[in-house]
């Protein structure tokens, strides 16, 4: 009889319909509700994604049954079962609902990991931090993976999207050297640099080594989804970037999000609806890569250090 692994899949989450989003809200808010105006405007964003929230709570459950899948394909041979529980941080089934679960199953020994490749104290260890102790209080052993930002298959999987998406701007009459590519992630606010954490270096580390596989020369990071709040983000925004770009006559441009793993409001508004509305009017050409989602280099990625972090624990 094999040895059950419970393996819990941590994501921020969306909400399944339209009518959950105030509350969606009012979590991530950590219990304040929104304002009309500020509720009206996600809604809004949703309604403006093709399928509205739906696709984007899908590709998640797909992530997590490709990711299981995956596992188990590699481990066929041997004595161990992997069972994913996906938790969320913001929308049922929330981190402690996961671990809840494995307890309810009779888990006994687990992995935590986060669809997100790059740590910061601020992210991934609030994930983390919230599924110890609730990993403790049902006395499950679980271990974490905190980062894995340079992962070869990682890389492969990003560089692959960069270079398909670069021969499309040669087929459209572009020269492919003058394309300038925009590596680009979710901004969190300036006072991790202070606190030396590690989310910007493992960001700039992932998009050099993408670059590097794609054989690129012409380059550069920017950030994205600033939040609103009276502290100051880590910047320029892509918006900024863009206009500046526009300064140097740059015509095409590349978006590559290596900060995300997945198609959600992030990539879906702020990138293919937002960034590409002022490209537009800076008479530019804005293309971003195809999303990560359940591509096999990606899951085999996620495998191989969740078997590690599990071989190691």
């Amino acid at each position: 009889m094999k040895t059950k692994i419970g393996v819990l899949v941590m994501s921020y989450g969306t909400p399944e319909s339209m009518d959950q989003v105030e509350a969606y809200y009012t979590h991530i808010r950590r219990g304040h509700p929104p304002t009309a105006e500020q509720l009206a405007e996600l809604v809004g964003r949703y309604e403006a994604i093709v399928g509205g929230v739906f696709p984007l709570r899908a590709n998640t459950d797909k992530q997590v049954a490709a990711l299981q899948e995956t596992l188990n394909r590699l481990n066929a041979s041997a004595d161990r079962e992997f069972v994913c529980y996906q938790g969320l941080k913001h929308a049922r089934p929330f981190i402690e609902d996961g671990v809840a679960e494995m307890a309810k199953d009779g888990i006994k020994d687990a992995v935590g990991i986060v669809l997100a490749p790059h740590y910061s104290v601020m992210s991934i260890g609030g994930y983390i931090k919230r599924a110890e102790a609730k990993a403790q209080e049902t006395g499950i052993r679980m271990s974490f993976v905190h980062s894995y930002h340079l992962h070869p298959k990682l890389i492969e999987a990003f560089a692959g999207r960069v270079s398909r998406k670069l021969d499309q701007f040669e087929e459209a009459g572009a020269k492919r050297d003058e394309v300038k590519v925009l590596f680009s992630a979710h901004s969190l606010p300036e006072k991790i640099l202070d606190m030396g954490d590690p989310y910007r270096d493992q960001l700039l580390e992932t998009s050099k080594a993408v670059a590097d596989k794609a054989g690129l020369s012409n380059w550069q990071f920017t950030w994205q989804s600033a939040g609103r709040t009276a502290d100051p983000w880590l910047g320029p925004d892509i918006l900024d970037t863009l206009k500046d770009l526009s300064q140097e006559q740059v015509e095409d441009v590349l978006v590559a999000p290596v900060g995300f793993v997945s198609d959600h409001l992030e990539v879906l508004y702020d990138l293919d609806i937002e960034a590409k509305t002022i490209a537009k009017e800076l008479d530019m050409r804005l293309e971003r890569i195809e999303s990560l989602n359940t591509e096999p280099l990606y899951m085999e990625a996620l495998s191989d250090v969740i078997m590690n972090t599990w071989e190691k624990r």
